[in-house]
């Protein structure tokens, strides 16, 4: 998504030069087409974050719309006071690309692991969430809100080539995208493991489930009227993310279901084990937290088990 992003921003300031980029050291062959085009509109702060989200708020304040580009957890959690009472109490612009959410960064070790951002992110009212699935959906959501009212905090992951079957780039805010229905379950994804989660409904249709694939790329303000809508046609939802179960995609369903009173059950696959020094791949990283197809698959089988043996 980091070219697409950029791609994107590039095209919209051609449009509009209150579009400011500005980057913590980072972005280097991902940035050049805006910095070479726009010199005198690309900032790098250096390894300083929350510098970096001053600078932005002061530049909001003055009339701009500045983007800044940082690696999610450096993005969201280093500057996170910053962002607070910077952008977000005074209502300003700001717009944060956050880069390679959940494992991306996984060799990287657990300093960059991204698994709390969207959770600290939107409890903040009047801070937009947005963690588009593919880089297509990236492209249209910055296309679509990058001149909304307030702050904005894009999850953007690092991939540009993979694509997720049947989003065809669709976003809408306050949408939740259905990429295939079912009968049986629910699988609700956000983020680019939603890949994981269409791979895990094709291995329980050969179970003989019938399984309803859904995105969720808004998180903040929650898009409850669409969430309820589609959580009420089934009795089992299993929310997907690379991210801790607290307080991303798998707390705002189960706040919808309680609060609208509706029956059905919500399993979270999300990480639930603390930090253990591991690191490796994403798709390794994936598979030792319990985040693989195959696993996905197979606590989507056992809660569909569980709700079937208790009616």
């Amino acid at each position: 998504m980091r070219q697409a992003f950029t791609r994107a921003l590039t095209e919209l300031a051609a449009r509009d030069k209150r579009i400011i980029l500005l980057t913590a050291d980072l972005g280097f062959t991902v940035l050049e087409p805006f910095a070479e085009r726009f010199p005198d509109r690309f900032l790098n702060v250096g390894v300083a974050e929350q510098n970096m989200i001053g600078l932005a708020t002061g530049l909001a304040e003055a009339g701009f719309i500045p983007f800044v580009y940082s690696i999610v957890t450096f993005a969201s959690l280093r500057p996170y006071e910053f962002i607070r009472n910077g952008p977000v109490l005074h209502h300003l612009p700001v717009r944060i690309a956050a880069i390679g959410g959940g494992f991306e960064y996984g060799t990287a070790g657990q300093t960059h692991h991204g698994l709390e951002d969207v959770g600290v992110m939107r409890l903040q009212p009047g801070l937009t969430v947005i963690a588009p699935a593919d880089h297509q959906q990236a492209y249209a959501a910055i296309h679509q809100t990058w001149d909304l009212p307030g702050p904005i905090y894009y999850r953007l992951g690092k991939d540009d080539k993979t694509l997720v079957p049947g989003l065809d780039g669709r976003f809408e805010a306050g949408r939740v995208e259905l990429i295939q229905d079912g009968t049986d379950l629910l699988l609700l994804a956000m983020g680019p493991i939603a890949t994981e989660a269409a791979a895990s409904a094709a291995q329980l249709a050969e179970a003989g489930v019938s399984s309803a694939v859904a995105v969720v790329s808004t998180l903040n303000p929650p898009p409850e009227e669409a969430l309820a809508g589609l959580l009420s046609r089934f009795p089992l939802a299993v929310t997907v993310e690379a991210h801790y179960v607290t307080g991303g995609l798998g707390s705002l369903a189960a706040e919808v279901v309680a609060e609208r009173g509706i029956a059905c059950r919500v399993i979270r696959c999300g990480v639930r084990k603390p930090a253990d020094g591991i690191s490796g791949s994403e798709s390794y990283l994936r598979w030792a937290y319990g985040l693989s197809v195959e696993q996905i698959a197979a606590s989507a089988l056992a809660a569909l088990r569980h709700e079937k043996s208790s009616r």
